[in-house]
């Protein structure tokens, strides 16, 4: 214990000396450079934030904050000289974020040190004396895998122009080479941090391609490196562990902007991408190897790799096997006549094609069940299928309707006119075998069903690929149903139960390898159910899901669609994975990257090999140990089966509160997220109608709450339901069960995590609204009652004290960011004002809109 606090300690004192004291000076700096041609605003920041700090003290609104400070800093307080400096102040704060950003991430290795007793090494050293022990880790790396899953989700705000400054600039912050520093701060300071119109779904891909190139490229490569070692050094033969997904492009649920012209765009770009990634290591090897035997095959591989990365026009095929079968003439050469000299130039090559082969990245196709089923019904409608099909089908019970199914290949005559979404379907089923032709079957092979709610959905997308040019023979597809919402959640074994006994999809089965893939929605789940409901509806679904998959001998991998925050499923992920117990299939791991997530965690190459090495060794240690999870216990299960019916019942509670949208809608930025020029996807999936709950998108939901610091997705009714074991005088039960249980106490981790991020004295003064006050105030209570019962339960005396370094982290960008959430307030209570001219009602939603970016940036998770 003694030793963990002294390590705690060193890492704070680091944290402080490296980071906040190194962010003062360059801040310091920052603030002196010329911006804009505005005298003084940088002189003005400090003063800024000071007096929103001591505006909120006393529980003052934004406007009475602003209007004290201009009264008394400025002279020129016309309502346009206000505005104009708030963009300013706001400009500033942006850069400011980068600034924090950049010294964390250069101060990265200083602060993070793998724990080396649960890594690859460590269990093989292990092994050498334990033969059970050596065949159970053989057994467990012959099965495992980590698939990270890159998603267009509209929370990565910085353009590729600014990456590569924060990549500069963190590598300028580690030397601390003061004058390119400087320089830096000034192109940060002239470059713009936002598009001027939304992207498409290509330019969405294009920018996450700046990560695959510049860091996912290196890191699993480099960790795939290390992964080999450890294996060749015990005698076991190399695996490859790392795969990487993506979706822009392909995830077309609810947004309508996909197309399939856009899926084989951008698998044509994530090829070229990845040839040109190939050949920049070429080159570097080619400028080594310049020995007598190899000129040949040198030049082979030279003319391959120019060809398939910079000419558009060459007919795209295949080529990873014919690629590393020279590769490794070139190794043996090397070898045989030239005592392996650089032959680890080529050894990283050849792994780099083993992993990356010719699509760098899986892109996944996704779409939403109702979707499908017209599809489905379109085609019905169509010769020869219409003759295959009673006229009341769409009327049938699921038993009814899957006897029906009939699984025969057919081509489809289809009529002229057809809704825009059925085209693509057909369409994108059509192409994915083009895609495989071209870059490799694993380009291109999942298609994930979302809002999934009974076989049939999984069964009548086989047949829309039967009747669109596939056959039994070759359908080279997997089949991934999305379980998302708490009741469907429940339903989901069953659904696997009918899939695993049904003749035709079990043969299907058999031939992908007996492997099944299942994705779990934690988003939609805790807009649906609160975050504890959420958290152990996922749990319980993965239990009988997993027992489900081991009755049928099925191989099971779960697919996690995990966002920033905790309440997204995010948070501290790898402490999840290291929790399960033999009754959760947890060989294959696999999860999203999504938002700010990609740049906070996976944004330079040190984070991402360290993050990557964290799940592969919590799927390790996990897999070795398989210990029984003790929440399956029956004292530990009744436990938190009350827990999250409380907390579901006080979520629902609030959810359906007459209020509850109206407070989002009038004091977060939720009506204008749809006019931030971020994603090609709406804000909500139905758009053209009003707003409602159940079609607003998760991570609107979310940031919205974020936005308003008061975070209410992740953490409201765990409050209520802590106390009520109190009183019921169950504590002693509950108090063990956080002690004992990894998972369990992950789950609480993470929602203080998403507490720590919450400051509800920003909006203290919404107490005296009349018509929002007592709604604010429930909210408020629930989250002092959330708190106070946290900090009993783990015996802390703050929220997070366990990891003091992420602690001060946050507040340090809580204090950056405080003026823009004020900001942000004072501009929405303008446009409450319904006799507000056109004119000045855009210039305050520009400045609403423009506080969301930095408030997210700041966060790191929190959409």
């Amino acid at each position: 214990m003694m030793q963990k606090q002294k390590a705690t300690g060193q890492k704070e004192s680091i944290f402080n000396n490296e980071v906040v004291s190194r962010f003062e000076l360059y801040n310091s700096l920052f603030l002196t450079l010329p911006f804009y041609k505005v005298k003084d605003t940088g002189t003005l920041l400090p003063l800024f934030i000071k007096h929103c700090e001591d505006g909120v003290k006393a529980r003052e609104n934004s406007g009475q904050i602003i209007k004290s400070f201009f009264d008394k800093y400025t002279q020129n307080n016309s309502e346009k000289d206000v505005i104009d400096l708030l963009f300013r102040f706001i400009q500033y704060i942006e850069r400011q974020v980068v600034l924090f950003d950049a010294v964390e991430d250069a101060s990265f290795n200083k602060l993070n040190t793998m724990d080396d007793q649960s890594s690859l090494h460590s269990y093989l050293s292990k092994g050498v004396d334990n033969e059970i022990l050596s065949q159970k880790i053989e057994k467990l790396i012959e099965e495992f895998s980590l698939r990270l899953v890159l998603t267009a989700h509209p929370t990565q705000f910085y353009p590729g122009s600014v990456l590569s400054i924060i990549t500069d600039l963190t590598a300028a912050i580690k030397i601390n080479d003061v004058l390119s520093i400087n320089q830096l701060l000034q192109q940060l300071g002239k470059t713009p941090f936002f598009n001027k119109k939304s992207p498409t779904p290509v330019d969405e891909a294009l920018s996450l391609a700046w990560y695959m190139e510049n860091v996912f490229y290196f890191a699993a490569a480099q960790i795939q490196s290390e992964v080999d070692q450890s294996l060749n050094e015990f005698q076991l033969e190399s695996k490859k562990i790392i795969e990487l997904g993506f979706w822009p492009g392909g995830d077309r649920d609810g947004n309508p902007n996909v197309h399939a012209q856009d899926t084989i765009q951008v698998a044509k770009m994530l090829r070229q991408i990845l040839f040109r990634c190939y050949y920049r290591d070429f080159r570097n090897l080619k400028r080594r190897i310049t020995f007598r035997g190899v000129e040949d095959t040198i030049a082979v591989v030279q003319e391959v790799l120019y060809e398939n990365a910079f000419d558009n026009n060459i007919e795209a095929k295949n080529i990873a096997a014919e690629l590393q079968s020279h590769l490794n003439n070139i190794k043996t050469t090397l070898i045989k006549d030239h005592d392996g000299l650089f032959v680890d130039l080529v050894d990283d090559l050849i792994r780099k094609v083993n992993l990356y082969g010719c699509h760098f990245a899986s892109l996944d196709i996704r779409q939403d069940s109702r979707v499908l089923r017209d599809v489905h019904a379109f085609c019905r409608q169509s010769k020869p299928i219409i003759s295959m099909f009673p006229e009341n089908y769409q009327d049938l019970s699921e038993a009814e309707k899957i006897k029906v199914l009939s699984f025969k290949s057919a081509k489809v005559i289809y009529p002229e006119q057809s809704d825009e979404l059925i085209n693509d379907t057909l369409q994108t089923i059509s192409e994915i075998r083009e895609i495989q032709n071209s870059n490799g079957e694993l380009a291109c092979h999942r298609f994930i069903i979302s809002n999934c709610q009974q076989a049939s959905d999984i069964l009548q997308l086989v047949e829309l690929f039967l009747w669109n040019g596939w056959n039994e023979e070759n359908l080279t597809i997997d089949f991934v149903p999305l379980f998302e919402t708490v009741n469907d959640l429940e339903g989901a074994s069953e659904i696997m139960e009918t899939l695993y006994t049904h003749p035709f999809y079990r043969k299907h089965l058999e031939k992908r390898g007996n492997k099944q893939d299942i994705m779990l929605g934690f988003s939609d789940s805790t807009k649906d159910g609160g975050y504890l409901m959420a958290n152990w509806s996922i749990f319980n679904a993965k239990v009988a899901l997993t027992k489900t998959s081991d009755d049928h001998n099925i191989k099971l991998a779960f697919f996690d669609g995990r966002g920033g925050p905790p309440a997204r499923g995010g948070g501290k992920t790898h402490r999840f994975y290291a929790s399960m117990g033999k009754e959760i299939a947890n060989k294959n791991i696999q999860l999203t990257i999504q938002g700010q997530t990609i740049s906070s965690q996976y944004g330079s190459i040190d984070s991402a090999e360290f993050n990557i090495a964290q799940l592969i060794n919590a799927g390790i240690s996990a897999g070795i140990r398989e210990k029984h999870n003790i929440l399956l216990d029956p004292v530990h299960k009744d436990i938190l089966d009350v827990m999250a019916n409380e907390s579901y019942e006080a979520f629902v509670a609030l959810r359906n509160h007459p209020l509850f949208l109206r407070y989002l809608e009038k004091f977060s930025p939720l009506t204008l997220l749809s006019k931030i020029n971020i994603s090609s996807r709406p804000v909500k999936r139905n758009s053209g109608g009003p707003l409602k709950l159940e079609d607003l998108r998760a991570i609107s939901f979310v940031t919205a709450w974020s936005q308003l610091k008061q975070n209410i997705p992740g953490f409201y009714g765990i409050g209520t339901a802590l106390k009520s074991q109190e009183e019921n005088g169950n504590w002693e039960n509950v108090h063990q069960t956080y002690h004992q249980s990894g998972y369990f106490k992950t789950i609480i981790d993470n929602c203080m995590m998403s507490m720590s991020k919450s400051d509800f004295a920003i909006t203290a003064h919404f107490a005296n609204d009349q018509e929002f006050g007592p709604f604010w105030k429930t909210l408020h209570d629930e989250f002092e009652l959330s708190k106070a019962m946290l900090l009993k339960l783990s015996d802390h005396g703050v929220l997070m004290e366990n990891y003091p370094v992420e602690r001060r982290s946050i507040a340090v960008r809580e204090k950056i960011v405080l003026p823009l959430v004020l900001i942000q307030h004072y501009a929405l209570g303008h446009l409450s004002n319904e006799d507000l001219a056109e004119e000045k009602r855009q210039a305050y939603e520009k400045l609403a809109i423009r506080t969301v970016y930095g408030i997210v940036n700041a966060g790191r998770n929190l959409a």
